[in-house]
């Protein structure tokens, strides 16, 4: 409709610029963007659930932690459908959240590693807790004062 509209009003698609024409054609609407954020949210959730249940098998470290991993990786590329890519990559880089950033991603890689290459259940199981903790303090920066209230809260605990 909204081509037509413009061949009708004497605007043609050549009078665009390419980029123009590429970002209009791969736009997804608001509806569109909450049910793919919603589905991959969804997966990731089930993934690192099911991990955890895989987690007590004979031999489920592997399975734990592949499925942990990439249930971790679908939920935070769940966002992505939200606020599109390149302004998900901005925010991750953001200074007050690079170090969460550099630290959850590392720590998916380490933990795959730990598994398949270095054959280390114990450490893999390791990396796990330290993946759960740094997408939890990354997923915190996007609440307001929300890291200044688990910080007052544990310091106040211990001292």
């Amino acid at each position: 409709m909204e081509k037509l509209r413009r061949v009708l009003s004497g605007q043609d698609d050549e009078e665009q610029g390419l980029t123009t024409q590429v970002l209009d054609s791969t736009s997804l609407s608001f509806g569109t963007r909450v049910k793919w954020f919603a589905i991959c949210f969804a997966s990731g959730v089930c993934c690192s659930i099911l991990g955890t249940i895989l987690l007590w098998l004979p031999n489920g470290i592997k399975l734990f932690a592949v499925f942990y991993t990439l249930g971790n990786i679908a939920a935070l590329t769940s966002t992505c459908f939200l606020m599109g890519p390149l302004k998900q990559l901005k925010k991750m880089v953001d200074p007050n959240r690079l170090v969460a950033t550099i630290v959850m991603l590392l720590c998916f890689i380490l933990t795959l590693c730990a598994v398949f290459w270095w054959h280390k259940k114990g450490l893999a199981l390791i990396f796990c807790i330290l993946q759960f903790l740094a997408t939890t303090w990354y997923s915190l920066s996007y609440i307001p004062f929300a890291r200044d209230a688990i910080i007052k809260c544990c310091t106040s605990c211990v001292g």
